[in-house]
């Protein structure tokens, strides 16, 4: 999971946004719109607005012309189709506390952090106010706003070419596991993240965390909700 400990020690953590630190996902909103029936709701979920459609948004669609092109596909669905646009605020969950609080440890130890995230450039200006801690990172790269996304690995370029950071000594953490791959392919030290504590204990192995609990992240699970949403 993490390098030895005689490797050089890493100067910056790259944190992966949904499913890390923040709960996202669609079902909060469509579960008041197919009330009763998660079976109707998962079908339409699975075949209509699915997590590819959704990820072309992240790579810069426009909203607009998403849900345009997708009605006039399932013209009975439409109503349905725009509430994802209309009321994507409600697929937002909490933030993922245990987690943010193993971000808060690295904050206060003075190493670099940053995010990087498949969004869309549309709806991360909608979700940004809600979570304070993204004002701990010192830059953000939404891939809607590069037209690029995980695992591509020329948005990875781009984060580490923006920010001046070394492969070799730069961490990122993140839930899926094409990404992480991805990642480790550009020399990036990668993490597949599973919960806090782990992440907690993989980071005390890089030698950027002490050994001691703080914050009581290491005592609390902390990842994507139970039902799995696409992960960013």
């Amino acid at each position: 999971m993490s390098e030895p400990r005689n490797s050089p020690r890493p100067t910056a953590v790259v944190f992966d946004l949904g499913g890390v630190l923040i709960d996202w996902n669609p079902r909060y909103l469509y579960r008041q719109l197919f009330p009763g029936d998660d079976a109707a709701m998962e079908t339409f979920l699975a075949e209509i607005t699915t997590q590819d459609w959704n990820l072309q948004q992240d790579a810069g669609r426009p909203w607009a012309e998403a849900v345009e092109s997708l009605s006039k596909e399932h013209p009975k669905e439409a109503e349905l189709i725009a509430a994802y646009r209309d009321r994507w605020a409600e697929t937002l969950g909490e933030a993922i506390q245990p987690t943010v609080e193993v971000l808060d440890e690295l904050r206060r130890s003075g190493v670099r952090l940053f995010a990087l995230s498949n969004w869309s450039a549309e709806t991360f200006p909608i979700a940004r106010p809600r979570y304070p801690f993204l004002e701990w990172f010192e830059g953000i790269v939404i891939s809607g706003e590069v037209g690029i996304t995980k695992p591509d690995r020329r948005l990875y370029r781009h984060l580490l070419d923006r920010y001046g950071l070394d492969p070799t000594t730069t961490v990122f953490i993140d839930d899926n596991e094409a990404n992480v791959v991805a990642a480790k392919e550009l020399g990036i030290i990668a993490i597949r993240f599973q919960d806090a504590p782990t992440l907690r204990r993989a980071l005390v192995d890089l030698g950027l965390l002490g050994e001691g609990s703080a914050g009581g992240g290491a005592s609390a699970g902390g990842g994507a909700s139970a039902d799995g949403a696409a992960a960013n």
